[in-house]
């Protein structure tokens, strides 16, 4: 049984929708990833989205650009929470999609993350599934200790770099 659903309307997401993948492996989840429209494949979306509720599956992440109606559709074809990532495509960057997904209307709401933040969708995702996984809550612990050693790590080496550059001066 997946837990987490992640859901793209094109092939050409899958390099940003990537990175959400990479964390779900990375914190041991089992997902499963569908390529689905809301416009050109209506019906075939709803039908994987009641299908992966009815087996037991907690929450999705669904990716668009554009108009960016799948997480909106998504939403509306089910009670388990959605998470939208908005994708940078279009004249306008992801602005559209983004203003798309985080405007809901009242009684469907949708998660939303930054612009192509693939990798924000995931991890709260796994935040959310580690509210009631005492050994998951310890894996989010653990991998945001290890975010604080990486940047103390990398400003003291900095630190370093900038005293040497000092004392190697004939200022």
């Amino acid at each position: 049984m997946s837990q987490v659903g992640v859901i793209m309307g094109s092939d050409s997401d899958y390099k940003i929708m990537e990175e959400s993948m990479k964390i779900l492996r990375e914190f041991e989840l089992d997902f499963e990833v569908k390529i689905s429209s809301a416009h050109r494949t209506l019906e075939r979306t709803v039908e994987w989205v009641k299908d992966f509720e009815a087996q037991g599956g907690i929450l999705i992440i669904a990716a668009a650009g554009l108009a960016a109606h799948l997480p909106g559709v998504v939403a509306g074809a089910t009670i388990l929470p959605v998470i939208g990532v908005p994708l940078s495509s279009g004249g306008m960057a992801g602005i559209d999609a983004l203003y798309s997904i985080v405007q809901m209307p009242p009684g469907i709401p949708v998660a939303t993350v930054g612009i192509g933040a693939a990798r924000n969708a995931a991890l709260l995702a796994v935040q959310i599934l580690a509210i009631q996984d005492k050994p998951l809550s310890d894996k989010v612990k653990n991998y945001r200790a290890q975010m604080q050693q990486d940047i103390e790590a990398k400003d003291e080496a900095l630190q370093k770099k900038v005293s040497e550059g000092i004392k190697g001066t004939n200022a």
